[in-house]
């Protein structure tokens, strides 16, 4: 059976990259179980549009009564969003800046949370439609220790993911690169190799 994974790169970085390295090491380790489908969104050089008056005001407007104006506004979210669809396991690289996660990951989940698409309102709360998949999420900081009171990346990560219906989430971490780079990358790599491959 074929795993689909759907890799989004958020690293600045397009070598020497930490998060990058080690979503191939994972990559590698789930192709060694079986055959992988690999869908692949770098974030890098996307340029990724930023929500303005028109998305919003596509997005509140119903399907059926959307512009053509309208409807292409939508359209790189509707792309995106399929990607997520079709995937089994979605693996996000994640390095840590500032604190959060980069704007350019930011854009991209401002483009796939949609209400009435990827998570519906309902009398008990907001439920995520995304469901029956996992998430694997890449961690690379300088300094800042994931789960500690400085980390606002993974649990808003965790948050989001699980929003929008991916609640089986799992962090490889390299988060103390100035610190101990050796060490922390021993561990990550230990991660991946005990990695469970089961989507």
């Amino acid at each position: 059976m074929t795993t689909t994974i759907l890799r989004i790169d958020a690293s600045a970085r397009l070598e020497g990259s930490v998060s990058r390295d080690l979503s191939d090491r994972v990559v590698e380790r789930i192709r060694a179980e079986g055959p992988v489908q690999l869908i692949e969104r770098d974030l890098a050089n996307a340029n990724l549009p930023f929500l303005d008056a028109t998305w919003i005001g596509a997005n509140s407007t119903p399907a059926s009564d959307r512009t053509t104006d309208q409807l292409a506004a939508l359209a790189l979210s509707d792309a995106l969003i399929a990607e997520i669809k079709v995937a089994d396991i979605l693996l996000i690289g994640l390095p840590i800046y500032n604190f959060g996660v980069p704007a350019a990951l930011k854009a991209w989940i401002d483009l796939v949370a949609r209400a009435g698409v990827t998570f519906a309102y309902s009398a008990n709360g907001p439920k995520g439609l995304l469901t029956g998949k996992r998430a694997i999420v890449t961690v690379a900081s300088g300094g800042t220790e994931v789960g500690s009171q400085i980390d606002f990346a993974t649990g808003y990560m965790r948050h989001v993911l699980g929003f929008i219906g991916i609640t089986d989430v799992h962090f490889v971490s390299a988060d103390r690169l100035a610190i101990d780079a050796e060490g922390t990358l021993r561990k990550a790599h230990n991660a991946v190799a005990e990695l469970s491959t089961a989507a």
